[in-house]
């Protein structure tokens, strides 16, 4: 075991000495290509990713701000129900008669239009 041991750690020091290894490397610099090419997906991230992301924080932010007495919502965890009562962080919804669950507002996914959960 000590041979192979030996012989690899040779193997291993040939490899480092080699014309490939021994030349010292230039300082590369960011040329111009690499550089408009990190500027182009910089652009690409946000106008596919970052600016999407945004656009529906704020729209459900708007819907949660909106909400009031009557409406009709789907929670995130998909129950139906119409909203009994509103406060700052709190909804009250009604699932079913005299079947009230309070939720947190933000946990509100969307609002339905009148007359949905009748017909479902």
């Amino acid at each position: 075991m000590n041979i192979v041991m030996r012989s690899l750690l040779a193997l291993l020091a040939t490899a480092m000495v080699s014309p490939a290894f021994a030349a010292p490397a230039a300082p590369a610099g960011p040329g111009g290509v690499e550089l408009i090419m990190l500027v182009v997906m910089m652009v690409v991230f946000y106008f596919f990713l970052i600016r999407p992301q945004q656009k529906r924080a704020k729209e459900h932010k708007n819907l949660v701000q909106s909400l009031s007495k009557g409406d009709e919502v789907v929670t995130s965890g998909g129950i139906l129900g119409k909203v009994a009562k509103v406060t700052d962080d709190f909804v009250v919804v009604e699932i079913s008669n005299n079947l009230e669950i309070k939720l947190q507002k933000s946990s509100v996914q969307a609002t339905l239009p009148k007359g949905t959960i009748k017909s479902i």
